[in-house]
């Protein structure tokens, strides 16, 4: 466990050190604020209930959605009680504003993965591809703005995926 917390802060010292540019810091905290509390793929869950074609996506989205936040913003994030990277690795900078909760997983990661889960699953795949790739770029930024270690990034969108499937799954069942 002591070298995945070592891998873990050495990864986030790579990043700073070696790829993170000025020129593209404005790039990853847009991507970043994308995922804050949610908002982009709730909004999107919301648009899709708008239209009887896309309701259903919607409505298990928005499931997708709430089963993520329970299990990582309920239940891990406290039960675990992880520090964020910058308040533990020396010299690690933060790039956007100090989070206010714990760090382990990624609630951003998990929100993302698991509405792209049931858009890639339900709608065409030219939409579904396109989700992930959000999905991917905001777990990512999260590491590169310092605020994650990777493993929280991991941990979070495998709780995304879970939850898009089991969202998918009592959606085939309704």
């Amino acid at each position: 466990m002591q070298q995945l917390l070592e891998l873990d802060g050495n990864i986030l010292l790579f990043i700073q050190d070696y790829i993170r540019q000025d020129w593209m810091d404005g790039f990853w905290t847009t991507i970043t604020k994308l995922g804050n509390a949610g908002w982009f793929w709730i909004a999107l869950s919301i648009i899709l209930l708008c239209f009887k074609k896309t309701r259903k996506i919607g409505c298990v989205s928005l499931l997708a959605l709430v089963i993520g936040a329970l299990v990582t913003n309920v239940v891990l994030k406290n039960l675990v009680a992880r520090l964020r990277p910058y308040e533990v690795i020396d010299g690690l900078r933060l790039i956007i504003k100090p989070q206010s909760d714990f760090s382990f997983p990624s609630g951003h990661s998990c929100a993302s993965f698991a509405s792209a889960t049931v858009i890639y699953k339900m709608m065409p795949r030219k939409y579904g591809i396109c989700a992930v790739v959000l999905a991917v770029l905001i777990a990512l930024s999260r590491v590169y703005v310092g605020v994650h270690y990777p493993s929280d990034v991991l941990a979070g969108s495998l709780i995304g995926i879970f939850s898009g499937w089991a969202a998918v799954k009592a959606g085939d069942c309704a």
